[in-house]
């Protein structure tokens, strides 16, 4: 089984992204995503951006973490 990391995109330069990941930043390949933004979702595996994660999938991630950290 694999385990992807939703981050959100801070920059990008030269097809690499610095994501924040819960407050950890680190630099990930974003070439296979186009026209990838600061501000953009992204699920992170490998040290590849994979795919994009719309804003509200974002915020149901976000909600479901929660709901595990509280319990």
């Amino acid at each position: 089984m694999s385990v992807g990391l939703r981050a959100k995109v801070a920059n990008i330069e030269d097809n690499m992204a610095v994501i924040d990941a819960g407050g950890v930043k680190r630099r990930v390949s974003a070439e296979l995503i186009s026209d990838l933004a600061p501000g953009d979702y992204v699920m992170v595996h490998a040290g590849l951006a994979i795919a994009r994660i719309a804003g509200d999938d974002a915020a149901e991630a976000d909600s479901v973490m929660e709901e595990i950290d509280a319990n």
